[in-house]
């Protein structure tokens, strides 16, 4: 099977759609290396004028990586030198999609998480759609949020990008738009003629954005759904604001709201060393670019990778799949700060 489609019709669209629908489009090292062949290819192309990025299958743009497939990196030496390749090549990826010249379109009807948001949060146009559920979920595998999370979770308002990040929450279309991760909210049942009237369009350099951006805009609507998290934003700000997870948490128990229960009660169900770690990764991360940050999750996936708790993560929930990891350690008070420091070295 081929796992990435590429196209180029004569219109000067070039489309690339991930093709792993089994395991709603994830991405392997494989995919990463064939998506990274063909925008190369066509950086300078002059019969392609944009591109497309999608998912196979109208469930997924993509879940991520496919981390259950990192899972004997422990005790395998070989598995673990695949596992540091792809996050190598994954984030250099990442980094080329947001240089890259020409203009590209996410389809992000659908699930967008992890690796998913890693290639299209700096797509030009990111499309959305009441189906859509966008999170980084990482913290739901004793991990961190990666493909450079520390700079664009903290591109959100506010505190959301912490709040995001610790509790790994899935939001939906309305909220990518409000946290910065998309653009158009478009219904679901016009999408697929949305793109496809993207790719019967002939297309010029001379006034493309103006085009793009009148086809994109005539079909979306932001009255077809209620955003789930952006009320709660004096909320977040006052609870996200601290440096310690300890102090997030005690200001949460000030809080007898509905909100702020459920958001503590998530937190804690997450790995005391991932939530240290993820941040202190928002903070060392709030003043540096994209490719700044995407060094620093380089270091921290590659001490990950020698962590136990990491694969106790992928075990609870991707392989045996009982949710109830039995991490080393247990409470915030057994992760020390110069183990958290250890991640980033």
């Amino acid at each position: 099977m081929t796992e990435v489609y590429s196209h180029v019709n004569e219109n000067g669209v070039a489309t690339l759609t991930l093709n792993n629908p089994k395991a709603l489009n994830s991405i392997n090292l494989n995919m990463v290396q064939l998506l990274f062949k063909e925008l190369k290819k066509w950086e300078n192309d002059d019969n392609v004028q944009l591109i497309i990025l999608e998912g196979e299958g109208d469930r997924a743009f993509c879940a991520g990586g496919d981390i259950k497939s990192l899972y004997k990196s422990n005790v395998d030496e070989e598995v673990k030198a695949g596992a540091i390749q792809f996050f190598k090549e994954e984030y250099e990826l990442d980094a080329f999609i947001y240089e890259y010249p020409k203009p590209i379109i996410a389809n992000l009807s659908g699930i967008v998480m992890g690796g998913g948001v890693g290639l299209s949060y700096h797509a030009d146009y990111r499309v959305v759609s009441e189906k859509t559920m966008w999170a980084m979920p990482e913290m739901n595998l004793g991990f961190f949020p990666d493909v450079g999370a520390g700079y664009f979770l903290n591109k959100a308002p506010g505190y959301y990008g912490r709040y995001l990040a610790l509790t790994g929450e899935v939001i939906n279309g309305k909220d990518a738009i409000y946290v910065n991760a998309a653009d158009y909210l478009i219904p679901s049942d016009e999408v697929s003629n949305v793109f496809e009237t993207i790719k019967e369009t002939k297309w010029s350099k001379a006034d493309l954005k103006e085009k793009l951006a009148k086809i994109l805009e005539d079909h979306s609507s932001t009255s077809i759904l209620e955003g789930k998290i952006n009320g709660y934003e004096e909320q977040i700000n006052q609870h996200f604001a601290f440096n310690t997870v300890e102090e997030i948490l005690t200001s949460l128990e000030s809080d007898s709201s509905e909100f702020a229960e459920k958001t503590k009660e998530t937190i804690l169900e997450k790995s005391p060393v991932s939530l240290k770690v993820a941040l202190e990764q928002a903070i060392r991360c709030e003043d540096k670019t994209l490719q700044e940050a995407l060094a620093v999750d380089e270091v921290l996936a590659n001490n990950f990778l020698n962590h136990a708790d990491f694969y106790e993560g992928i075990r609870s929930v991707l392989i045996d799949k009982d949710k109830t990891p039995n991490y080393e350690y247990k409470k915030l008070s057994d992760v020390s700060d110069d183990f958290v420091n250890s991640f980033f070295k």
